[in-house]
């Protein structure tokens, strides 16, 4: 993912709308790029920091932000640990398939 690309994605990740493959690149783009990190740290703070005062809410919106990321990571982990885990079944199936099939064929 490429600068551009992230900052196409900032609104989708505020609202909580990215993909899975999407959250996976931009979670990794944010970790290595300081500038769109710091771009989305401004996005995240105006939209809700305008949200808040339009609500009359208190709000602390570095440590909600740090929050979502938190979530965002949280999220990616998973979805890595259940690909692998299905991935780790299919083989293990298609291996009893193909002992079956060697059975049946002795």
């Amino acid at each position: 993912m490429d600068c551009k690309d992230f900052e196409r994605l900032i609104p989708d990740f505020i609202s909580d709308e990215l993909d899975d493959r999407n959250m996976k690149a931009f979670c990794r783009h944010m970790n290595e790029c300081k500038d769109c990190r710091e771009e989305l740290e401004i996005q995240f703070l105006v939209k809700e920091g305008i949200q808040r005062l339009e609500d009359g809410r208190a709000f602390s919106l570095q440590k909600e932000l740090d929050m979502h990321l938190a979530n965002a990571e949280k999220r990616v982990r998973f979805h890595d640990t259940f690909m692998r885990i299905g991935l780790a079944l299919e083989i293990g199936a298609a291996c009893v398939l193909a002992g079956f099939i060697i059975w049946i064929l002795l």
